[in-house]
């Protein structure tokens, strides 16, 4: 190794695999095979990139400077330039610019898809990928600025890929693999992933919001990509009817014939199965009970949260009448903290051409670019001009679903034209009596 790395080397400690192991392993496997391959970039850019990350904590600060304007003729976006501020001691990393890849809808690949892919990045940049970035994308990172369009050609012509989002707009939709696996998928995430993508390819590839806009499309409430967490418009599964039961499998549960959760931790002996301790007890709205024989559920008040389901696969299941909530405003803590997505629509099925979604995107965009300030989340914005104001600008009326706690709730107000005939003479009938 070109450089010696101490305080690096302390994060190779401990159980977990560690991303310094990985440049140390590119950087090695470069330095034995000089004339494996025809290197476009510095053969030495991943010692570099060690050499000047033990510097920056040495340091104690960044020696990367702002990437400025860089990317490909014609994208305002999938590219983030990446500038060393020491290039005359880490010449392989001068410049070592980022690429976000669209991934497939549900993440599936094929093993010709990816060794295509590490070909290129091997030959055009460092070799180092992060699979996935925490926006959904395929990431390959390190490369120089006239590899950029090379690298582009070879993933549109040869791939039929394309690049993914940065920058203040439409990040990369990223989808659950749905229906493909999930038997509680209750809309098919993987085409309304793909069809929102090549929908919103200006808004994807040619930056005009305030900041960024991140889609997830979540089969369930399990939410395995984290949408209600993670997106500013997040769709999660859910139904509205009632969850089934199979009597006699919870009771062949309850007398240890099954294990619950799906066996996922029979690696561990957790003693006899308690269907109160473990679902009853357990259930946040308290909507179920036991009585020795039979499980009931308050479906009304059932808030959808899968534990019960979970525990015992074999016994319960989602109900039929399926669609997804839709939910707005999440965010990571950089601005004003970090925000869990905020209920918007209840209920709606998710059905092609997909045009329920699209319109309560399109409105919630047009309120946005006009109200959004710069680098402004949706959820910042929701904040600061009212979750009302949402409601507005979506055609969506308030309902009771909006409110988390009654009589303890800023942000619903009727207007006048809004409550019912009996209760506005009532109104006015006040109104007159205290004017007197």
């Amino acid at each position: 190794m070109k450089f010696e790395t101490p305080l690096l080397d302390q994060l190779e400690q401990g159980p977990w695999p560690s991303v310094v192991s990985d440049i140390k392993q590119e950087a090695a496997h470069r330095a034995a095979n000089p004339d494996g391959l025809d290197y476009q970039i510095p053969q030495d850019c991943c010692e570099d990139l060690l050499g000047l990350l033990e510097l920056s904590y040495k340091d104690m600060e960044t020696h990367w400077k702002h990437g400025g304007i860089v990317g490909v003729f014609g994208y305002g976006g999938g590219v983030i330039g990446r500038y060393c501020d020491q290039p005359e001691m880490f010449p392989g990393v001068a410049h070592f610019h980022t690429m976000r890849v669209a991934q497939p809808s549900g993440k599936f690949y094929s093993t010709k898809f990816l060794r295509q892919l590490c070909d290129i990045w091997d030959l055009r940049g460092s070799g180092l990928t992060n699979m996935h970035g925490s926006t959904g994308d395929i990431v390959l990172i390190g490369t120089t600025t006239p590899q950029l369009e090379e690298v582009f050609y070879q993933l549109t012509h040869e791939m039929n890929n394309d690049l993914g989002g940065s920058g203040s707009n439409l990040r990369t939709p990223a989808a659950c693999m749905g229906m493909s696996r999930c038997e509680y998928a209750c809309y098919n995430t993987q085409d309304v992933c793909y069809q929102l993508t090549e929908d919103y390819q200006d808004e994807l590839h040619r930056p005009a919001f305030p900041y960024k806009f991140k889609f997830k499309f979540d089969g369930c409430p399990n939410g395995c990509v984290c949408a209600m967490a993670r997106s500013d418009f997040a769709v999660v599964g859910t139904w509205r009817d009632d969850i089934k039961i199979d009597q006699d499998a919870v009771k062949a549960y309850v007398g240890g014939e099954f294990t619950p959760n799906a066996g996922a931790h029979s690696g561990r002996d957790w003693g006899k199965f308690d269907i109160q301790a473990e679902v009853i007890d357990r259930c946040p709205s308290h909507c179920m009970s036991w009585d020795g024989q039979k499980l009931t559920i308050d479906n009304a008040n059932c808030v959808r949260c899968m534990h019960c389901i979970d525990t015992m696969p074999r016994a319960l299941h989602i109900g039929d009448d399926r669609g997804a909530s839709v939910l707005c405003g999440a965010k990571a803590p950089v601005v004003d903290g970090a925000q869990m997505g905020s209920l918007l629509v209840p209920f709606v099925k998710v059905e092609q051409p997909y045009d329920e979604l699209k319109e309560i995107i399109e409105n919630i965009w047009d309120w946005w670019i006009e109200e959004g300030k710069n680098r402004e989340r949706l959820g910042e914005l929701m904040k600061r001009a009212s979750f009302q104001k949402l409601l507005e600008v979506t055609n969506t009326e308030a309902q009771a679903f909006h409110v988390k706690e009654p009589r303890n709730n800023p942000y619903i107000f009727f207007k006048e034209d809004e409550v019912p005939g009996g209760f506005k003479r009532d109104l006015a009938d006040y109104r007159s009596r205290h004017q007197r």
